[in-house]
């Protein structure tokens, strides 16, 4: 598992450039899942777009809790000392993409210079100094620890929008950031006025 060690280069293979809004980009937006993906990676999941142009699209599953992970046990696998607090906070599993690498969506109000703004609420960091930071209680006030990412090459997500895999919505703090992310996904639906259980199956997968 790895986070970067550094403050220069989080999120490398995302530069600042492509992370701009663009005509058509769903940054800053949720993608939630249709009720009837079958690939078990992506059921009933709610994503935070961190990056879309036309050249990729990166993300972070935020309602799927890794198994008996939090903040406590993450710090024993990277052999990084014990946290002061938050040693309970949960650890998501991000997606399928860089699995091994770590990604925290947070609150803007503590930013640092390699953190990416994803909304103008909403930031994204990769480097361990954010896990510090939140374990030594001086960190943003809300965070999403994830594990891994979601990534799309060009034209794929776009592909699968067609197909109706995902619905898109604006993401907010309020609601990426609440306390109990387990009904996220009912309450995504409700907030867009459907109804999930009414869907005809007409996609599979993600």
């Amino acid at each position: 598992m790895v986070f970067r060690k550094d403050t220069s280069g989080a999120v490398k293979s995302f530069d600042s450039a492509s992370m701009t809004h663009q005509t058509g980009s769903l940054q800053g937006h949720l993608l939630v899942a249709h009720p009837q993906i079958d690939d078990g990676r992506f059921a009933r999941a709610v994503i935070v777009m961190c990056q879309h142009d036309d050249k990729s699209a990166m993300g972070v599953v935020i309602n799927h809790r890794a198994a008996r992970m939090n903040l406590g046990k993450l710090y024993a696998t990277l052999d990084i000392g014990a946290p002061r607090f938050c040693a309970d906070q949960p650890v998501h599993i991000g997606g399928p993409v860089e699995s091994n690498r770590g990604f925290v969506l947070h609150s803007q109000d503590h930013m640092l210079p390699a953190s990416l703004p994803v909304t103008h609420e909403i930031g994204l960091t990769s480097s361990i100094e954010i896990l510090r930071d939140i374990t030594n209680g001086t960190g943003p006030t809300h965070s999403i620890v994830s594990l891994g990412c979601a990534g799309w090459h060009a034209g794929q997500l776009e592909d699968e929008l067609a197909a109706n895999v995902w619905l898109s919505m604006p993401a907010t703090s309020d609601l990426v950031f609440r306390d109990d992310t387990s009904d996220i996904w009912k309450d995504a639906y409700r907030l867009l006025g459907v109804d999930p259980v009414h869907f005809v199956s007409d996609t599979g997968s993600a």
